[in-house]
């Protein structure tokens, strides 16, 4: 009994002390922590003194206390954003045509300065002509975000890129992805905006993968990209760095297309995600996966384009 009253103690009690570090801020916060130390130190004196039971009753009923705290933290579609998350995309479909509402158009000038722009677009389902795969490496190698990009015959592209909803002056932490302090957002965007920013503004290693997919897919991926985005409109929901985020997200969408796609641990560790997608013949297969992921590279190809309108041609042309 009494070390599992420790045990609770060691694994419950640092979570604890996270959710309050990530979900409030000043006196607060350190009011919060002063109450969390304390009740592990009566926990501790209890049990010293051989009353377990009585350190037992403090530690569930301070655990009772964040539980119910955790619980009333909502996610919300109201707060002051960041400017490039400031609008998710919705949608409005009648029968093969989609008008897109807030896609991304911004002019980046720097990495955190832009000219910005937000479009209402309409498409046509039956004009789509191909689905990308963009993943982009920022630091670790093994993990990408990863965006999905549809061309279409009237030379549309747009790409869907599920991130984290920062508020204004917030920076994204990976920790803070385990404790509510993201919501998910959709956004929809201009190639030329989004996947410039990360080949020429942030230079991250950015490739292309063509997808293998039929009409019937890429209609079906598309529109379940519009009802993701509609969905959170309706009701917000949190980023959660494992669980919840870009390429779970797309996962996910994906068995709604096919509901037989297995689930790979390169789906979590989003790096090696081209490798899985090799594997299941989504991508090009007339070449060793070294060599599909070496002629994917478009990041020197971003660069080399610069702002040129055409920014989207450039980076397709090997």
């Amino acid at each position: 009994m009494l070390v599992l009253l420790l045990a609770t103690l060691v694994l419950a009690m640092p979570l604890a002390a996270l959710a309050v570090w990530f979900q409030t801020t000043g006196l607060v916060r350190v009011v919060a922590l002063a109450a969390l130390a304390a009740a592990v130190l009566a926990t501790l004196t209890l049990v010293l003194r051989g009353q377990p039971g009585a350190g037992w009753l403090v530690a569930l009923a301070t655990i009772g206390l964040v539980a119910a705290w955790w619980a009333t933290i909502r996610p919300s579609n109201e707060r002051i954003w960041a400017a490039d998350v400031a609008h998710g995309v919705t949608a409005t479909i009648a029968g093969d045509d989609v008008t897109l509402h807030h896609v991304r158009n911004f002019d980046w000038h720097s990495e955190d300065e832009a000219t910005e722009r937000w479009e209402d677009r309409r498409y046509r389902l039956d004009q789509i002509t191909g689905v990308d795969l963009f993943s982009s490496v920022w630091s670790n190698p093994a993990i990408a975000h990863t965006l999905i990009g549809f061309s279409f015959a009237d030379g549309q592209r747009v790409v869907f890129s599920a991130e984290i909803r920062r508020e204004k002056g917030e920076a994204f932490s990976e920790i803070g992805g385990f404790f509510k302090q993201f919501e998910l957002v959709l956004i929809a965007a201009d190639e030329r905006d989004i996947i410039r920013l990360r080949t020429n503004e942030r230079r991250e290693s950015v490739s292309l993968f063509p997808l293998e997919l039929t009409p019937e897919q890429r209609r079906a991926l598309f529109l379940s990209f519009a009802g993701l985005g509609n969905e959170l409109a309706r009701a917000p929901r949190f980023y959660q760095t494992v669980t919840t985020n870009c390429t779970t997200v797309i996962f996910r969408l994906a068995r709604l297309i096919e509901p037989g796609v297995a689930f790979d641990w390169r789906i979590l560790l989003s790096g090696y995600l081209p490798g899985y997608l090799y594997e299941q013949e989504l991508i090009a297969t007339d070449a060793p996966l070294a060599e599909v992921e070496r002629r994917a590279a478009i990041t020197p190809l971003g660069q080399a384009a610069g702002d040129a309108p055409d920014y989207s041609e450039r980076i397709r042309r090997r």
